[in-house]
């Protein structure tokens, strides 16, 4: 992420607007909101060109 101050990957909302959530991911750093966080566990393809390597995680299955 370039951006100094964190924001959403998926909706680029920034911490001043939602609570951000902090995952590490490939010795990288990045952020995701609360409302986003079922994409990266249940449709986590919906992040590809968004979250790097991200093509290679598969969705939790119920």
């Amino acid at each position: 992420m370039s951006n100094l101050q964190p924001e959403c990957v998926y909706c680029t909302r920034s911490v001043q607007e939602v609570p951000l959530l902090s995952i590490r991911f490939q010795d990288k750093e990045f952020w995701i909101c609360p409302q986003h966080l079922p994409v990266l566990i249940h449709q986590p393809e919906r992040l590809s060109g968004k979250l790097p390597g991200v093509e290679n995680l598969e969705p939790h299955e119920h």
